[in-house]
């Protein structure tokens, strides 16, 4: 990423311009090689691995992926809430994670705001509208007088396209789209210079999601903000998004401007993500091939993976081998086919009804019957009779009875143990019975 060394600034203020790359765009946020990690000792999980990238200033960057990839947890981390167990957070080239000061904590604040997924869950139900939106001019002290936060609250409530007799609502009188035109105001008002947006309209309706992204869209080119958006539907990021980082368990595969990673998606789970776009055509979608990422394509036992840029601004992780085939993709100028439809007249592939076969299998092995309780009946007969208790075990395990297979299996063993203390103790009272 870029190689503009982090300034090592113990102030507590901001300054007014963060570093440049080569390119003299201005970098805003800053993550290198950031670990978070949930949890201690054996328990712990790391939820985000070696993640690196820059923002620049009035860009919209995307962090895409699916649930449980660790969008969020980035977001959540930029705003200092999630601590960091490696790496650092920097913002205009000053060091944000981990102690600092508390007046460049308050700086913080007040230039990096949010806006949540949720907007009923975001909102205090106690609180009217006037003071939800209040609430950061009163806490950092942005307004002369009561007559200038009014002015500042209503012109925002104008701007979200609602109105000022709103004001003196409550949060469950509004529908979820106005909802999350209230918590982009109660962001917006506090004048921040970078907003973290982690999945603003995937709660809304269809129809209201396009006006919330032209909102944002406008605020953003009057006021000059810098977003780091947070989605999963890779439709509506080609659409917002400047550049885009793809995110898989936790570590960025891939990182590019937007219509770059669309033409060349060369991560295979960039690929797949793509490919899982829905086409508005009912008869292509039904004929749609579906790219699944394995990532047991992967062979980093030797070959350990980097993440790297290819040229053209485009950063990929993989090996040596991997990189190599990812740059000449890129190098020939041909732009990589994400999806693929399958010709309706074609007879269907042999192989696919084994694949079908072999699926249903698999998701029969995660789902438990009905009937498969673990009573402990079963633990009991097991233990009564240990022979019969295997056999029926097995009669279990064939039909994916997994609980009451585990049933028999303990009363079995049980029933056995049992038994040879028994046999033992009957063979010492024998010897001693001889002797």
């Amino acid at each position: 990423m870029s190689q503009v060394k982090a300034k090592e600034v113990r102030a507590a203020g901001l300054p007014e311009h963060g570093p440049l790359d080569e390119n003299g765009r201005e970098i805003l946020l800053s993550l290198k090689n950031v670990d978070i990690t949930f949890g201690k000792g054996d328990d712990a999980v790391r939820a985000v691995q070696n993640a690196s990238f820059d923002i620049y200033k009035g860009e919209t960057f995307s962090l895409v992926g699916e649930s449980g990839s660790g969008k969020t947890t980035v977001g959540r981390a930029v705003i200092r809430v999630n601590p960091l167990a490696a790496g650092e957070i920097t913002y205009k080239g000053v060091r944000i994670s981990g102690k600092i000061p508390r007046a460049l904590d308050r700086a913080v604040i007040r230039n990096i705001q949010m806006v949540f997924q949720d907007p009923a869950a975001s909102l205090n139900e106690r609180a009217t509208v006037d003071y939800i939106i209040s609430e950061g001019l009163y806490n950092f002290h942005l307004f002369e007088n009561e007559a200038d936060r009014v002015k500042k609250v209503e012109t925002m409530i104008e701007e979200v396209g609602l109105l000022p007799e709103h004001l003196t609502r409550y949060p469950h009188e509004f529908s979820g789209g106005q909802r999350q035109r209230i918590g982009i105001a109660r962001a917006m008002v506090m004048e921040p210079e970078l907003v973290v947006a982690d999945e603003p309209i995937s709660a809304l309706d269809v129809s209201i999601r396009a006006q919330v992204l032209n909102l944002m869209k406008k605020f953003q080119a009057e006021k000059g903000l810098t977003y780091l958006f947070i989605a999963h539907d890779l439709s509506v990021v080609r659409f917002i998004s400047d550049r885009i980082g793809v995110i898989y368990k936790g570590r960025i595969v891939e990182v590019a401007e937007a219509e770059e990673l669309f033409n060349y998606p060369l991560h295979p789970y960039t690929h797949s993500l793509i490919s899982a776009i829905p086409i508005p055509d009912p008869e292509l979608e039904k004929n749609k091939v579906l790219f699944t990422y394995d990532p047991s394509v992967h062979d980093y036992s030797e070959d350990k993976p980097e993440f790297v840029c290819i040229g053209h601004e485009h950063y990929v992780y993989g090996n040596q081998k991997e990189i190599a085939e990812y740059k000449a993709v890129r190098d020939a100028g041909i732009p990589v086919k994400p999806i693929t439809i399958r010709d309706p007249s074609a007879p269907p592939e042999e192989h696919t009804r084994e694949d079908l076969s072999e699926t249903v299998q698999e998701e029969a092995m995660l789902i438990h019957p009905a009937h498969d309780t673990g009573s402990i009946w079963y633990k009991v007969f097991s233990f009564i009779l240990p022979l019969l208790g295997f056999i029926a075990m097995a009669v279990f395990n064939h039909f994916h009875h997994t609980r009451n297979a585990k049933a028999c299996k303990s009363g079995a063993i049980g029933g056995l143990i049992l038994i040879a203390a028994v046999v033992i103790l009957f063979l010492l009272l024998l010897v001693l019975a001889v002797i």
